[in-house]
């Protein structure tokens, strides 16, 4: 079992079992677990981060209307199945990384409002950006999540087949 199968699996048990579940009771049963593209080694991209020169402080909308604010900080330029793209990164008030972003699947095969991914930091500042492990934000399965929607600078043109689909529960 490869550790991209062992975390879905355990995150799919989370989803079923957990209280702190985003699922609502009535969707737990019967849940067999979330639907996700294969994995796929091609998705698994290594990029150096291009930090801006004055990182500024940005507000994003939730999907609740309410507003988050993250530290706009590096951007990164890569290849999805040879098309060149870019996406910004933004740092939370934890200074952790977070990568808000839409692709070209969006409201048909991933969730509609966008997904999430958390690049891996290497030692010497590169970052690992493994698109296998993109998920959705908790609003995706429940109304009562207030969650940031991806700027438009990370509305990729692109599909991005990896990570989780769009929800049908």
């Amino acid at each position: 079992m490869s550790e991209l199968t062992g975390f879905r699996r355990e995150k799919d048990a989370f989803f079923r079992e957990n209280p702190q579940s985003p699922l609502l009771p009535a969707q737990r049963t019967g849940f067999t677990g979330l639907r996700y593209y294969d994995e796929d080694p091609s998705l698994v991209v290594d990029a150096v981060p291009e930090p801006f020169s004055e990182p500024e402080v940005v507000t994003m909308q939730t999907s609740t209307g309410d507003e988050q604010q993250y530290l706009r900080w590096a951007i990164v330029h890569f290849e999805i199945e040879g098309t060149p793209v870019s996406l910004t990164i933004y740092r939370d008030p934890n200074g952790g990384y977070f990568i808000p972003f839409t692709d070209a699947g969006r409201g048909v095969e991933t969730y509609g409002a966008g997904r999430y991914l958390e690049p891996e930091v290497h030692d010497d500042g590169s970052l690992v950006l493994d698109f296998n492990y993109a998920y959705n934000p908790y609003c995706a399965y429940n109304d009562v999540w207030s969650c940031p929607l991806p700027p438009a600078e990370n509305h990729l043109k692109v599909r991005v087949p990896a990570g989780e689909m769009v929800f049908h529960g």
